[in-house]
């Protein structure tokens, strides 16, 4: 990948761009595009639109691309149409390889059984039983299965190369088959492939053994290794380096770092785990063996990623999801431009949520990710480009502003206050989402890049913009009220009774809380609050030492699985809080029945869950709101009525749109006037969802 500016590369990303002879094969840089599952590998008809994903990979930098995950065998697959390297599907795959070799690019594919995740009925584990994350109750491997799943693999991997592979990845970690042999908890046999750590890191062993004799010394064969797998009656760290040992004797070329099973109760990648928190464990594997590591979770930031590489604690890093939202983020860092890097915040909204909603993946910054086929932006003459006026710098409008100007719109963008970020900046006040701010940054870069005019602190009417061809109305929303007695906001503490507030208000620090909160919606932002208001001080997300020590994560050398016994938070603390967190009685109410939380994403929920039971959040549901006076919140719950003496209450019930200039430009159009767009928050107020309305003002730029 030849760089237009390699002093600029050389000074601050020297080692991570450095090629790496890697087994067989020579790498560009030392940048890995890690396993995503993305939906688009389970049908043979999708093979032309991953062919496109992957292949936009290869063309902005990537040293080396991991597939998604595919099953040697049915019972393998992840769900039932799930992915399998059949000779069926991967009859479509020289199209992918050759996308990705045509770019100067390396792609390996990943092997994957799900073992006892498999969300399908014929599961199979070393031993019979339920994971937490499937319905369906896994056989136990006979033998005989156990000897035809080392022959499935082989077979899959030699399909793989003969269909233009690189070579093959075998995931070990995670949670999945390999690792559920390797883990005392999940391995209760009594058989050779059991009985002991020998036996349990058997099948793994054989499993390698027979992928490099079928892939021959030509193909690269890397191997996702868990470090840590952070549930009861896990690896120790000792046999996990034996394991390590034990690979590189059969042949693999390079280990993956790979961290926690998806069961586990720590979380490892949601955007509240530190940046780099389980790079010291990929470092100590290095230490212990004579083979290339990979470095992998929350490595978002290129600096970070090159401190890792330069200080010799991995060869590689892997940057799977900064990847998905930025398919040129290697050749950005080469050329000298990492500051227009569109910043990966680690939400898990639009990739690894639906995925497990068995929806295809996306990116909510990139909605273009394994869309590329679908949603084109495509460049216009200057003959033809149009003036356009962009309203409100929230995620709608800024990425409209971006989108139009990159296809050779002439664009200019208006924002009434002082700051662009709209919601997006108030969400990255909050305690353990502070990467969102980097999405901000980016967004400003990339607008100064793309020319657009940016008038802050400007409001403008119909007539000033009766100049543009088209007009894009992206003004947001404002939180919505409560129309019962007492609750209407209020600038300044009353005498007597609790202040209201709006969430917005408490945000954006124009109100300040006091030591006994009600927080009326539990939603997300209602979450988002009580967290704001109970969370340590300094954020544990800002402390890796702290925030395992936070999450209960150990030393895998002295504990197995690397994690404490299950804890369960108290619902409220007995004593006042000692780790810095802020003393405050907080009530977070619902009108729903529903558990509080339920609604939050799939695979971040349950860490805001968790979250508000340690602080000691108390949880009111399916409650009936009075009135609020000097006395307090009066509310009916269980039928009966009751009175919260509270000194602040927060309201967090929802958004209406920001709809007057829409209106406005809608009611006075004429043949001269521009064409109108309402796009995000203004079109509709749904729960603040930024990955429809990022979507949508893409979908709305394309179409100018």
């Amino acid at each position: 990948m030849a760089s237009p500016h390699p002093s600029a590369a050389a000074s601050r990303y020297r080692t991570l761009l450095s090629p790496l002879d890697l087994g067989p094969l020579t790498l560009r840089n030392r940048i890995v595009m890690g396993s995503m599952h993305t939906g688009l590998e389970d049908h043979p008809g999708d093979a032309g639109r991953l062919a496109a994903f992957l292949g936009e990979r290869a063309r902005g930098g990537a040293g080396l691309i991991v597939t998604g995950g595919f099953s040697p065998n049915r019972s393998g697959r992840l769900s039932l149409d799930g992915a399998q390297a059949s000779e069926h599907l991967l009859r479509r795959h020289p199209r992918i390889t050759q996308e990705v070799h045509e770019a100067d690019g390396r792609i390996v594919l990943q092997l994957l059984h799900a073992g006892r995740y498999a969300a399908q009925p014929l599961a199979a584990s070393a031993t019979a039983g339920r994971s937490p994350l499937s319905p369906f109750r896994s056989r136990r491997l006979t033998r005989r299965g156990v000897s035809r799943t080392i022959e499935q693999f082989a077979a899959s991997a030699r399909r793989a190369v003969e269909a233009g592979y690189d070579g093959v990845e075998i995931m070990g970690s995670e949670g999945y088959l390999l690792n559920q042999f390797l883990a005392p908890a999940t391995n209760r046999r009594r058989d050779r492939w059991g009985r002991g750590a020998e036996g349990r890191r058997a099948l793994p062993l054989a499993v390698a053994a027979a992928v490099r004799e079928a892939i021959g010394p030509d193909a690269l064969l890397t191997y996702r290794l868990s470090l840590v797998d952070l549930v009861p009656g896990g690896q120790t760290w000792d046999e996990t380096i034996v394991l390590a040992r034990g690979l590189q004797e059969r042949g693999v070329d390079v280990l993956s770092s790979g961290i926690g099973w998806h069961e586990a109760r720590v979380p490892t990648i949601v955007t509240s785990v530190p940046r780099g928190a389980f790079v010291p464990l990929t470092a100590q594997l290095r230490r212990e063996v004579d083979l290339p590591v990979i470095a992998s979770n929350r490595l978002h930031d290129p600096d970070l990623a090159e401190s890792v590489v330069a200080r010799g604690d991995a060869d590689l890093v892997s940057m799977a999801r900064p990847l998905l939202a930025d398919p040129h983020l290697p050749r950005k860092l080469a050329e000298g431009r990492s500051g227009q890097i569109v910043a990966c915040i680690a939400c898990n909204q639009s990739c690894l949520d639906k995925v497990f909603d068995h929806q295809r993946a996306s990116c909510l910054v990139n909605p273009r990710a394994a869309h590329e086929t679908e949603l084109v932006l495509t460049p216009v003459v200057q003959r033809r480009a149009r003036r356009v006026a962009v309203v409100g710098a929230g995620p709608a409008g800024l990425e409209a502003a971006l989108a139009a100007a990159e296809r050779g719109h002439v664009v200019t963008l208006f924002e009434a206050s002082q700051e662009i970020g709209g919601q997006l900046r108030l969400a990255a006040r909050i305690p353990g989402k502070e990467d969102y701010a980097l999405a901000l940054r980016s967004w400003r870069m990339r607008l100064a890049s793309a020319g657009v005019g940016i008038r802050l602190g400007t409001r403008p009417s119909a007539e000033d913009l009766q100049e543009f061809h088209d007009v894009i109305v992206a003004t947001g929303v404002t939180p919505r009220l409560v129309d019962l007695p007492g609750f209407a906001p209020q600038a300044e503490a009353p005498a007597a009774g609790p202040q209201v507030v709006t969430y917005q208000d408490l945000l954006e620090e124009r109100a300040v809380a006091g030591e006994r909160v009600a927080i009326i919606g539990a939603g997300g932002i209602g979450v988002d609050v009580a967290e704001y208001l109970t969370s340590p001080i300094p954020s544990a997300t800002l402390d890796a030492a702290t925030w395992r020590e936070h999450w209960g994560v150990l030393d895998p050398s002295a504990h197995r699985g690397g994690v404490a016994a299950r804890r369960t938070p108290p619902e409220a603390p007995a004593d006042p809080p000692t780790d810095g967190r802020r003393a405050r009685e907080v009530h977070l109410l619902q009108r729903k029945e529903t558990k509080i939380g339920a609604g939050l994403g799939r695979t971040t929920g349950w860490v805001h869950r968790a979250e508000l039971r340690r602080a000691g959040v108390v949880q009111h549901t399916g409650v009936a709101y009075e009135r609020i006076d000097e006395q307090g919140l009066h509310l009916l719950e269980d039928g009966e009525e009751r009175v919260l003496d509270v000194d602040t209450v927060v309201l967090c019930t929802g958004q209406e749109s920001v709809t007057g200039l829409a209106a406005e430009l809608l009611e006075a159009r004429s043949g001269r006037l521009p064409r109108v767009h309402v796009i995000g928050g203004a079109d509709v107020a749904a729960e603040l969802d930024a990955q429809r309305a990022i979507r949508q003002a893409v979908e709305v730029a394309a179409a100018l």
